[in-house]
C-alpha cells in the first residue's frame, strides 16, 4: 500500500519512494543560505573594517540572488534539474570560495568583493522552488502534498535558525571565510546529492517530456493563477521584513540589549514553526485558493495589535502568535501556485511566490528604515500588520470574482494544446 493511501501524516510523507534521501539532501544545500547571509558579512567587514561595506556587498548578493530566481528556475523546467542544478552549483560554490579568498586579504576592494558577491547570487540554485516540484511528483494526493509543503516550510524555518549557529561555531575556531567556504561546500555537495536521488532522475524526465506543452500551457494559466498567491507572498514578507526592525527599535527603548532581540526573533521562527505544523495536519474542507487570504489577514491583524504591548514580554507573546500564521500563509501560497503551474513550469511557479516573499522582506527592511523614529512604534506596527492585510484583502475580493475563463474554454484551450504537441511529435 503507498503512503498516499494510508493515514494522511507527516511520516506517510517521509515513507514515500525516495522522499527522505531526497528531502534530506536538498536540506543540506539549503542550509547554505541559512548560513551565507552572517558569514558574508562577518567575512566583508573584517576585511573592510566597514560594516557599511559589508551591508552594500550583502544588499548586492541578496538582489542577484532575489530577483533572478525566476529565470534559474525557468532553466530548471526546461532543461530538468540534473542538467541546471550542478552547473549552478559549481559556480555558486566556485564564485563563493572566489569571495572568501578575496576576503582573507586586509585591505581588500570593495569593488572586488561587490563583484564575486553579485556573481555569487545570480548563480544559486533554487533548491526550495526545485524540491516543492519534486513533492509535487512525488505525493500526487492533495491533501498529502499540503502535509508535505508543511514539511518543507518548517524545515527550511529550522535551517534560518541553525544556519547563524553554524556560523557562530565555525568562526570560534577560523576566520569568517572560512564560514564562507563550509556554505559553499554545503550547497555543493547537497546539490550533488540531490540530483543523482532518483526521485530527482524521474522529475527530469517527465520535465523533459513535458517542457513544449508546459510553455503554452503557462501563457494560458501561470500569469493569472500565479498573481494571488505572488500578492500573499509579498505582503507576508513586507510584513516580516519590518518586523524585525520594529522589535529591534522596541526593545532598545526599554533598554534590552541584542541577545534578549535575537531570543524574540527565534520565537518568531519557533512559533511559524508550530504553525506550519498544526496547519498541515488539518483536513481542510475548503481549497487552498479559498483559504488562501486567511493566515495572511491572520498575521496582520496581530502584528497590528503587538505595536499596543505594554512591555517585552508581550510583544514576545504577540510575536510567537503571529508566527503561527507565517508558514501556513506560505505553504498555502505555494500550494495555489503548484495548482496553477503548468506541467513544464512547477519550479518557476514555486520560484514566483518565493521572490515575492523575499523581495518583500528586503522592501519591508527598508520602509522600517525610512519610518523607524518618525512614527510612533505602535502606528509602525500597525502599518506592518496593515501590508499583509491588504494583500489578504486583495486576494479575498479576487476570489470572489467570476472567473474571467470560462471552464469550457480552458478545455478547448488544453486540448488545442494537445493536438499541436503531437503535431510537433509526428513530425
Amino acid at each position: 500500500m503507498s503512503a498516499s493511501s494510508t493515514r494522511p501524516s507527516y511520516a506517510a510523507v517521509l515513507r514515500m519512494p525516495h522522499a527522505t534521501r531526497t528531502f534530506i539532501a536538498a536540506l543540506v544545500g539549503r542550509l547554505s543560505y541559512g548560513m551565507v547571509s552572517l558569514a558574508v558579512m562577518l567575512a566583508v567587514s573584517r576585511a573592510t573594517g566597514s560594516y557599511a561595506v559589508a551591508g552594500v556587498v550583502l544588499a548586492l548578493f541578496g538582489a542577484a540572488n532575489v530577483f533572478l530566481t525566476p529565470l534559474r528556475a525557468a532553466l530548471v523546467d526546461r532543461h530538468g534539474p540534473r542538467r541546471a542544478l550542478l552547473p549552478m552549483a559549481s559556480l555558486y560554490a566556485g564564485l563563493l570560495g572566489v569571495l572568501a579568498a578575496v576576503s582573507r586579504q586586509p585591505g581588500a576592494s570593495p569593488i572586488a568583493l561587490g563583484a564575486a558577491a553579485v556573481a555569487a547570487g545570480a548563480c544559486a540554485p533554487p533548491l526550495g522552488a526545485t524540491m516543492r516540484a519534486v513533492w509535487g511528483e512525488l505525493v500526487p494526493d492533495r491533501l498529502l502534498l499540503q502535509r508535505a509543503y508543511s514539511l518543507d516550510g518548517v524545515a527550511e524555518e529550522v535551517l534560518f535558525v541553525s544556519g547563524p549557529l553554524l556560523v557562530g561555531v565555525v568562526v570560534g575556531f577560523a576566520s569568517p571565510a572560512a564560514a564562507v567556504v563550509v556554505s559553499a561546500l554545503l550547497a555543493g555537495l547537497g546539490t550533488l546529492a540531490f540530483v543523482t536521488s532518483p526521485a530527482v532522475k524521474g522529475v527530469a524526465v517527465r520535465a523533459t517530456r513535458a517542457t513544449r506543452a508546459g510553455r503554452a500551457g503557462l501563457r494560458m494559466r501561470l500569469g493569472r493563477g500565479l498573481v494571488a498567491p505572488v500578492v500573499v507572498a509579498a505582503g507576508v514578507g513586507l510584513s516580516l521584513g519590518a518586523v524585525d526592525l520594529l522589535v529591534l527599535a522596541f526593545a532598545e527603548q526599554r533598554g534590552h540589549g541584542d541577545g534578549t532581540v535575537a531570543w524574540i526573533f527565534a520565537a518568531l521562527s519557533a512559533g511559524s514553526a508550530v504553525g506550519g505544523l498544526l496547519y498541515g495536519a488539518v483536513e481542510w474542507r475548503a481549497g487552498a485558493r479559498l483559504r488562501l487570504p486567511v493566515p495572511a489577514a491572520g498575521l496582520g491583524l496581530v502584528l497590528a495589535c503587538a505595536g499596543l504591548a505594554p512591555g517585552l514580554a508581550t510583544l514576545t507573546g504577540a510575536v510567537v502568535c503571529a508566527g503561527f500564521f507565517v508558514a501556513p500563509a506560505l505553504t498555502t501560497a505555494y500550494l495555489v501556485a503548484d495548482e496553477a503551474a503548468a506541467p513544464g513550469a512547477r519550479v518557476q511557479a514555486g520560484a514566483w511566490v518565493n521572490t515575492a516573499v523575499n523581495a518583500g522582506i528586503s522592501a519591508g527592511a527598508v520602509a522600517a528604515g525610512l519610518l523607524v523614529g518618525r512614527l510612533s512604534l505602535g502606528m509602525g506596527f500597525a502599518l506592518a500588520g496593515g501590508a499583509a492585510l491588504l494583500a489578504a484583502a486583495a486576494v479575498g475580493m479576487g476570489a470572489r470574482r467570476p472567473r474571467t475563463l470560462p471552464q469550457e474554454q480552458e478545455q478547448e484551450q488544453e486540448q488545442e494544446v494537445g493536438a499541436a504537441e503531437q503535431g510537433r511529435e509526428r513530425r
